[in-house]
C-alpha cells in the first residue's frame, strides 16, 4: 500500500457518515498532506497553510484536531512509526519453528525495506525531517533505533558485548543507508539494498552472534 492509499477524501454532499468516521477521515489526510508537504519543502518550509490546502480542510478542521504544526508533525511521525512496524511485528511473530535466523533477518530486511519504498512520504518524515523537528523527535528516532537493533540482535543471536555492537554498528550503517536514499527518491537503490547486507551478514561468520549456514 502506497502513501496515497493511506487515506482517501469522504464522498462530497450529505453522505451520512458517522461523526467519527469523518473526523478520522479528515486526520488521515491532514497526516498524509503533512508528510508530503514536508516531503517538497522540509519542516521548516511547510507551513499550516500548506498543509490544509493539500489536505482539503477547512483551518478550523485543522486546529480541531492539532494544537499546532509541530503537533501534527508529532502525529504524522507516530503514524509513520504505525506503518512500518507493522509490517516488522507481523514478520517477527509468525516466523516458522524451523526458520534459520539467516531466512529470518532476510525477511525482517525486506519488510523494513518494502515498508520505507511503500510509503516514501512518510518514511522521509520518519527518517529526515525527524531532525528539524526538535530533541523529542530525534530522542524517539534513536529509541525506535534501539528496538531494531535489539530485534537483529535477537535474530542473530548476538551474546557478548561486541557482538552487541556489531549489530548496533550494522543498523546505524543501515539507517545511514536508507536515509540517504530516501532523502533522494531513490526507491530502486533502497531495494536494491537487501542482497548485499545478506551476503555480508552470511559472511560474517560469528561477528554478529552464532554462525549458522547462510540460506534463505
Amino acid at each position: 500500500m502506497t502513501d496515497s492509499a493511506v487515506t482517501a477524501r469522504l464522498p462530497r454532499g450529505r453522505h451520512g457518515l458517522p461523526r467519527e468516521t469523518v473526523v478520522r477521515a479528515q486526520r488521515d489526510r491532514i497526516l498524509l498532506a503533512m508528510a508530503e508537504a514536508m516531503a517538497e519543502n522540509g519542516y521548516v518550509g511547510t507551513p499550516v497553510a500548506s498543509i490544509i490546502k493539500r489536505a482539503g480542510v477547512s483551518r478550523e478542521t485543522f486546529y480541531e484536531q492539532f494544537r499546532s504544526k509541530e503537533d501534527c508533525f508529532e502525529a504524522a511521525y507516530e503514524r509513520a512509526v504505525e506503518l512500518l512496524l507493522t509490517g516488522l511485528l507481523e514478520v517477527t511473530g509468525n516466523a516458522p519453528d524451523d526458520e534459520s535466523p539467516q531466512q529470518r533477518i532476510a525477511r525482517v530486511l525486506t519488510a523494513y525495506l518494502d515498508g520505507l519504498a511503500a510509503h516514501p512520504a512518510f518514511a522521509r518524515l520518519f527518517l529526515v525531517e525527524v531532525y528539524a523537528a526538535g530533541n523529542e523527535a530525534i530522542t524517539r528516532r534513536t529509541t525506535l533505533q534501539d528496538t531494531f537493533v535489539a530485534i537483529v540482535a535477537d535474530i542473530l543471536g548476538a551474546e557478548t558485548e561486541s557482538q552487541r555492537f556489531a549489530c548496533q554498528t550494522l543498523v546505524a550503517a543501515l539507517s545511514a543507508m536508507v536515509t540517504a536514499r530516501i532523502a533522494t527518491d531513490d526507491i530502486d537503490g533502497l531495494r536494491e539494498l537487501r542482497e548485499p547486507l545478506l551476503n555480508m551478514i552470511g559472511r560474517s561468520g560469528d561477528l554478529f552472534g552464532s554462525p549458522e549456514p547462510p540460506g534463505r
